[in-house]
Parts: C-alpha cells; sequence; structure tokens
C-alpha cells in the first residue's frame, strides 16, 4: 500500500516530533508499504523518510522544480516525481496514494490535510485519513472542526471523515484494517 504523509519541512522542531515520525516512517517500512511525500529532506518529511530508509523500505518524493536547490530535497527516493506546481504535486499525491497520515506541520501540512478531506467529504475518494496526532499538537484543530459541525458551519456526514492517533503502531493498525 502506498501511504502519503503530509508534514513539516521545518527542521527547528522539538526532537519528540521527529523521533515519533522517525518512528511511523520505520513502521511504514516493516509493514511492506511505500512512502509517499513532498520529498523534503528537513523536519518532519525528512523524518519519514530517513525512517522508512533505515528499514531499507520504498519511497517516492513529489516536488515541483523550484525546490530542487541543495538541502531541500531527499532525491534518495526509489521515484522521485518533479512537478511544475504545487497544485499538480498534491495531485499526483492523491493519484498515488492509497492513504493519507497527516503529522504535525504548519499551513502548508493544513492546507494538504483539508484538500484531501474535502474531497473525500464530497465523494471523490474513500481513502483512510488518519492525523497522527503527536503531544496533542491537533487537539484545538480537533474541537475547532466539531464546533464547525456541531453550529452547522459543515454537514455532518454518516461516517468520520478521518481518525486521529497518538500512536503510530494503532495508526497503522486502523488504515491497513479500512483498507481491506
Amino acid at each position: 500500500m502506498n501511504i502519503c504523509i503530509y508534514g513539516a519541512s521545518s527542521s527547528n522542531l522539538d526532537k519528540k516530533y521527529i523521533d515519533s515520525v522517525q518512528i511511523l516512517g520505520e513502521e511504514i517500512a516493516i509493514r511492506n508499504h511505500t512512502l509517499v511525500f513532498g520529498g523534503g529532506t528537513q523536519g518532519l518529511m525528512g523524518a519519514a523518510v530517513r525512517g522508512v530508509q533505515k528499514r531499507n523500505g520504498k519511497s517516492i518524493g513529489i516536488a515541483p522544480t523550484f525546490f530542487d536547490t541543495p538541502g531541500i530535497l531527499h532525491k534518495t527516493c526509489d521515484e522521485f516525481i518533479f512537478t511544475e506546481t504545487m497544485r499538480e504535486r498534491k495531485q499526483i499525491m492523491e493519484e498515488r496514494s492509497d492513504a493519507f497520515i497527516m503529522v504535525p506541520g504548519g499551513i502548508g501540512t493544513l492546507e494538504e490535510f483539508f484538500e484531501i478531506l474535502t474531497l473525500k467529504q464530497l465523494g471523490r475518494h474513500n481513502k483512510p485519513i488518519v492525523v497522527f496526532n503527536i503531544n496533542g499538537y491537533y487537539d484545538d484543530l480537533e474541537k475547532m472542526l466539531y464546533k464547525s459541525e456541531t453550529e452547522g458551519f459543515m454537514r455532518p456526514v454518516p461516517q468520520k471523515l478521518y481518525e486521529s492517533f497518538d500512536n503510530p503502531y494503532a495508526l497503522l493498525d486502523y488504515i491497513e484494517k479500512k483498507e481491506h
């Protein structure tokens, strides 16, 4: 299964985030899945691919050509796809993935998450979406989404659009169960 990770590219992060996402990457490889990610070498993107590669797993990096500057991209992936735009990057990530995980990140991560979440709500896909809520990073986001639904800004859906976990093993167990 190809599993996409959306996450921070910043290197100025607490080690607990880096370590947790590296463990997630290792477990993706141990379970014989392939990592699909934004191609970055820094931050949580870099932690995920380093974890995958530590366990001899497979990875697919996808990035726009304007990111192709020294120290930005992790080009030792099994496959690296260059795009012209960020939109094209997201489209290929969506097409090449069977499941999506959002790890802690900033506005780019949130934008990717909300696009894939919106597409699921609109019935454009039914792939598992998971939030890796390390150290309660996304607790306030969960509250905001609940408030949006309870106050009528978001229509309730018969099934939950995503699940949230603070444990990488339970997170992957959920994805594997949902995929079959």
